[in-house]
């Protein structure tokens, strides 16, 4: 069995730090969209979890039913941070080749994975 090539794993790690770098950067330009309500709550947020707009639509504001709207707001933020949270980790799977999960690299101890 031949022996590994430490510079060329060296490489490797410092190429995928780097690849994983620049898909957290994308991350936070990166914005996805959740609704509830029929559409009536709309909610971006950028992949970083950072929430850049909510919009209401005037007609589910009802002052005799704040408990909906309320619902239905955080109905939206949460699908959101989920969907954002999925498109982390589809960029980060991309980045690390597989290998920044469960028992991957970052089980390793090495930062950034």
């Amino acid at each position: 069995m031949a022996k590994p090539n430490m510079g060329q794993l060296m490489k490797q790690v410092q190429q995928m730090q780097a690849d994983m770098t620049k898909a957290q950067q994308e991350l936070e330009t990166e914005v996805v969209q959740a609704t509830a309500g029929g559409g009536s709550v709309k909610v971006e947020i950028t992949g970083a979890l950072e929430l850049k707009s909510l919009t209401i639509d005037p007609a589910a504001i009802d002052p005799e039913d704040a408990e909906l709207l309320q619902d239905l707001v955080i109905a939206a933020v949460n699908e959101a941070i989920r969907a954002a949270q999925e498109l982390a980790a589809k960029k980060m799977e991309a980045a690390s080749g597989g290998l920044g999960g469960p028992g991957g690299l970052g089980a390793l101890g090495l930062p950034g994975f």
